[in-house]
């Protein structure tokens, strides 16, 4: 049997990543990262409302539409291909929500909408949404609720600290928050998978960032690649990410949830593992401003957080392995 992504699968791909790399190359990402760190809150504007509109008439948030009602027709394991580019590229704003919500909320599958989720922190009724200030509705709320704006760790992943009403409001929202979740809960198995895939983008990422520095960062007169430490390290950083490339792959063409939680876990691992090892291998030079690793590393802990965290994943694949020994 062949694992290996079609001549259509790769095309796709390959149309995404012409795509993000002539919108939204390095000197866009630096100018969105500088826009947003100006504001001296890290809460400035991070959804370029242009390329969202690009990407909806690229299909992007209809790709798994029904060509019947507008969309590409295409299923998840397509679906993970792009997203993996949209991580690679370090694209920001609620990719996720966006997509999931193409056929629900009007303007969603067309990117003249941007909609965000309760989906931080594992917690789907939970107080931070990410990009609550540039969304047009949250996915499974009736309207948009009142927020704060929060110091965010990534620079393009602004955080809203959501209201909590009290007094005589209290029970209603309890109840609007309790109706939120189960709405929200229909879509945690496919926004872990997509996120996971926005991980893998970025984990293989940080291998090439790391591979090409140490070729050519020179210490005693030779490339820092050169040395058998350096070597291991970018070998580890490349089976990580290929670790969970396959995962995501797979639970795409499964569909089946406990197979989503696991690539996830990996996902998150390898994101989050590969950024440390791509600033490890680029020593002082990595740690600052001007170089894009921390961009990776940031984002790569905010996604570990949305969706399903590596603790509700491990949760749910103990009940699985419970339930297939009982």
């Amino acid at each position: 049997m062949d694992f290996q992504p079609t001549e259509d699968q790769r095309d796709l791909r390959a149309g995404v990543r012409a795509l993000l790399e002539g919108r939204y190359g390095r000197e866009a990402l630096r100018a969105a990262v500088d826009a947003a760190a100006g504001t001296g809150t890290g809460t400035g504007a991070a959804v370029d409302r242009g390329l969202w509109r690009e990407l909806g008439e690229a299909g992007f948030f209809a790709l798994r539409l029904p060509e019947s009602e507008g969309g590409v027709g295409l299923g998840l394991p397509e679906a993970v291909l792009v997203f993996e580019e949209a991580g690679r590229a370090l694209v920001p704003g609620p990719l996720v929500a966006t997509h999931l919500a193409a056929g629900v909320v009007p303007g969603a599958a067309a990117g003249t909408a941007v909609v965000t989720a309760f989906d931080l922190a594992g917690d789907l009724a939970g107080d931070l949404v990410a990009y609550l200030g540039e969304a047009d509705a949250v996915l499974g709320a009736a309207v948009l609720p009142v927020g704060e704006p929060v110091r965010a760790a990534d620079p393009l992943t602004p955080l809203h600290r959501v209201a909590r009403p009290g007094g005589a409001e209290a029970s209603a929202s309890a109840s609007r928050s309790a109706s939120r979740s189960v709405s929200v809960s229909a879509y945690v198995s496919e926004g872990a998978l997509l996120t996971a895939a926005l991980q893998v983008g970025s984990a293989l990422r940080t291998v090439e960032l790391a591979v090409r520095y140490a070729g050519e960062r020179e210490q005693f007169g030779q490339p820092i690649g050169a040395f058998q430490a350096v070597k291991h390290t970018c070998a580890q950083m490349l089976v990580r990410a290929e670790v969970a490339r396959t995962a995501v792959y797979a639970a795409a063409v499964t569909g089946d949830p406990g197979e989503a939680a696991a690539a996830k876990l990996l996902a998150d691992g390898a994101a989050v593992g590969n950024a440390r090892d791509c600033l490890q291998v680029h020593g002082g030079m990595g740690f600052t401003w001007e170089a894009d690793v921390h961009l990776h590393l940031k984002r790569a802990w905010v996604r570990a957080e949305q969706w399903r965290t590596a603790a509700e994943a491990e949760e749910l694949l103990a009940a699985e392995l419970q339930d297939s020994a009982g």
